[in-house]
């Protein structure tokens, strides 16, 4: 049976990672769509800022959003549109972070998949009359399929992983804010061994999970996941 204290991490951390996921692929796509199709001189620059999250130290991406989300920042700016000081220390604020740090993870594998399909299924699609809208819904979007699935699936992983981005804007705010990652830290800090293990094994095999179905669908599709 899960106590309180183990299930309250638990079901926030699904939230907040289910709430990003969707998020994601939402900004994730276009971004990725622009990104392969595009011959901007700029396409590399955004494609690096995106990318950021992959080597930036957690810490450092948490301290800027700290002070973007604080009452100084944007944060406090938009908080005040609904009745907050802040978005720091708040779901809200977990959910911009997790977005952020999380873009690379979903853009990528779209991005390849869409550059993988190549121009001739458009070409002919606009052939046959196809307006842009349609060639990218009926077309281009079944296509890179596989990538959509991988970016899901790697976004809300990561998102469930996250711990140094989650704390440093988050802090450990049971119910609100305190969400696996930083629910193991601290009951090992408390010297919780049981509870610090029921849920670090939970995390190791979502884990495992996590990277066989990854493989899984690159190996179907002959993508490349990052």
């Amino acid at each position: 049976m899960l106590t309180a204290d183990l299930w309250s991490p638990i079901r926030l951390t699904l939230e907040l990672a289910a709430i990003t996921t969707v998020l994601l692929l939402v900004i994730g796509t276009p971004i990725a769509w622009w990104l392969a199709r595009s011959t901007s001189r700029w396409k590399e620059v955004v494609a690096t800022i995106v990318a950021l999250p992959l080597v930036l130290p957690p810490t450092v991406l948490g301290f800027y959003l700290l002070i973007s989300l604080g009452p100084d920042g944007l944060g406090g700016m938009f908080g005040g549109i609904f009745g907050l000081r802040t978005f720091a220390f708040t779901f809200e604020g977990l959910v911009f972070g997790s977005v952020l740090y999380s873009m690379p993870f979903v853009v990528q594998p779209i991005r390849n998949a869409f550059e993988a399909m190549g121009d001739r299924p458009l070409e002919v699609a606009a052939t046959l009359r196809a307006s842009p809208w349609d060639r990218f819904l009926t077309v281009a979007v079944p296509l890179a399929k596989p990538g959509f699935v991988t970016g899901a699936v790697l976004g809300f992983a990561h998102t469930v992983g996250e711990f140094g981005v989650i704390l440093m804007i988050g802090g450990n705010i049971p119910g609100e804010t305190k969400v696996l990652s930083v629910a193991i830290y601290d009951f090992v800090e408390t010297l919780r061994w049981r509870e610090a293990h029921i849920l670090s094994l939970g995390m190791l095999v979502f884990s495992f999970v996590v990277i066989l179905a990854v493989s899984m669908v690159a190996r179907r599709s002959g993508q490349r996941t990052f």
